[in-house]
């Protein structure tokens, strides 16, 4: 699926909400609703109105790593962004040059062997390309610290240049959001689940909605790069998956919080479309072709829009809908990117 869609720039939501004016929260975001090709208006406020008591929200509680610290590899200054952690220890790195903005822009990978030098005495080695479609992304072996020691000490959030400046890593952290007993978490944010507030939440709990939390670590997307989705992490709890198929079989609707929840239950749901506990790493990527098995519907943020983003979507709600959803969007001029509105995607 392809979008000729062009994002002006004044659309890309610079800061977070809560700082865009006094007294404002995170939840001070509009709200785009999708019904097939029926698209309506709302503030995320709104969100306990639009659904119904007997609905469900998958959320993801990843935590946001401070995954981009500052190297040198020879005489050059890079900016290493932590990717995921495999199995054997490595770690899969994006390296990327200081833009002179405070942000980034990218850079050849490689070659295998190469070195960085990271603060306090610590130093990565290149090994290999994670993908053989692509050399942006290097498994590498840290030395000298452990790599979520050396991200607390050192780190902050990976940016990108549409951001206006750096913001604390509490900023890129979701309501949802849980530290893992082994340091790991998500490289960029799951940023559908930003707006949500405690007091949301708790409004969506006395209105008889009810949340199934699961983990899906995300890796660094690259604002540049429209790859397919890497394999990442995920762990679907059977009190998640129970809930899930109890809500199936009485009607309710299931609905994703975000892509990186949609991956994870799809990968934890058998042909038949129950649920079942599941915890390892997923290569799914939803498309069309494959559909969705769990999934009715889906809250995201608006996002340039590449294939596999848009493919997902598309498996979700079809893809008159997501043609005419990002078409409200550009007119109705609303804000993309991490920190800007949403779209809830209902059948």
């Amino acid at each position: 699926m392809t979008l000729r869609v062009r994002v002006p720039e004044e659309l890309s939501a610079r800061v977070p909400a809560e700082q865009r004016g006094p007294g404002l929260e995170r939840d001070a975001v509009r709200l785009l609703v999708s019904r097939g090709e029926d698209v309506a208006h709302h503030t995320f406020t709104e969100l306990p109105r639009l659904l119904r008591a007997g609905d469900l929200l998958v959320v993801n509680t990843s935590a946001t790593l401070a995954a981009a610290v500052d190297g040198r590899t020879g005489h050059a200054r890079v900016v290493v962004h932590f990717s995921t952690r495999g199995d054997d220890g490595r770690w899969a790195v994006e390296l990327r040059e200081p833009d002179g903005r405070g942000t980034t822009r990218a850079r050849a990978g490689g070659p295998a062997g190469r070195e960085v030098c990271l603060p306090g005495g610590v130093r990565l080695v290149l090994e290999e390309p994670l993908s053989g479609r692509s050399e942006r992304l290097w498994w590498a072996r840290v030395s000298g610290a452990g790599v979520p020691g050396l991200l607390r000490e050192h780190g902050r959030p990976v940016r990108y240049a549409y951001t206006q400046r750096d913001q604390p890593l509490s900023v890129y952290q979701t309501v949802f959001a849980l530290p893992s007993a082994d340091g790991t978490g998500s490289a960029e944010m799951p940023s559908a689940a930003r707006p949500f507030t405690t007091r949301m939440v708790a409004e969506l709990v006395s209105r008889g909605v009810q949340f199934a939390p699961l983990t899906l670590h995300t890796g660094v997307a690259s604002a540049e790069a429209h790859e397919p989705p890497y394999p990442e992490r995920f762990a679907v709890p059977e009190v998640s998956a129970r809930l899930i198929n109890a809500v199936r079989a009485g009607g309710g609707r299931v609905v994703a919080v975000g892509t990186t929840a949609v991956r994870a239950v799809e990968s934890a749901a058998g042909t038949d479309g129950v649920v079942r506990a599941r915890a390892g790493w997923t290569d799914l990527v939803v498309t069309p072709e494959r559909g969705v098995r769990v999934v009715d519907g889906l809250l995201t943020g608006l996002h340039e829009p590449e294939a596999s983003h848009l493919l997902m979507l598309e498996a979700v709600a079809g893809r008159p809908a997501i043609e005419r959803g990002y078409e409200a969007a550009l007119q109705g001029r609303y804000l993309w990117h991490e920190f800007g509105d949403v779209h809830l995607l209902l059948p």
